[in-house]
């Protein structure tokens, strides 16, 4: 793990976050898209090397929905940058996390991206995500 890349945060309306968090933050959201496999709508805010991730879903029976439905907005996961996502997915496997998928696939942001499951770990969804090589 080389750092925490992002904690995604998530919200009903991403218009209206995205005003609070330019307030908030004192910096504009620096790019939006709509992540299809997901069914998440996202918009990025950047803090030195660190960023905000706002989400959005797309469909009322997305993954993001269905938190909000039963937790409300707020956090919903914490992203750690890896330089092998791969090989990061198996070390935790052997550890003994739980896995939500056996591979990574893509995610926002030119990102590979892999969760692992709130319950192995004290209630945190957790992400590793890889930046995609062109």
């Amino acid at each position: 793990m080389k750092k925490i890349a992002h904690i995604g945060i998530a919200v009903k309306n991403l218009e209206e976050a995205i005003d609070r968090y330019t307030a908030l933050l004192d910096t504009s959201c620096y790019k939006k898209e709509l992540v299809v496999q997901q069914q998440v709508r996202v918009a990025f805010f950047k803090l030195s090397d660190h960023k905000i991730e706002l989400l959005e879903a797309s469909s009322p029976d997305s993954p993001i929905a269905r938190f909000i439905q039963k937790k409300g907005e707020g956090i919903h996961h914490v992203a750690y940058a890896v330089d092998d996502i791969e090989m990061e997915i198996n070390r935790l496997v052997n550890a003994g996390f739980t896995p939500l998928q056996k591979k990574p696939y893509p995610g926002a942001d030119n990102q590979w991206v892999a969760f692992f499951h709130p319950k192995s770990i004290h209630g945190v969804l957790t992400e590793l995500c890889m930046e995609m090589k062109p």
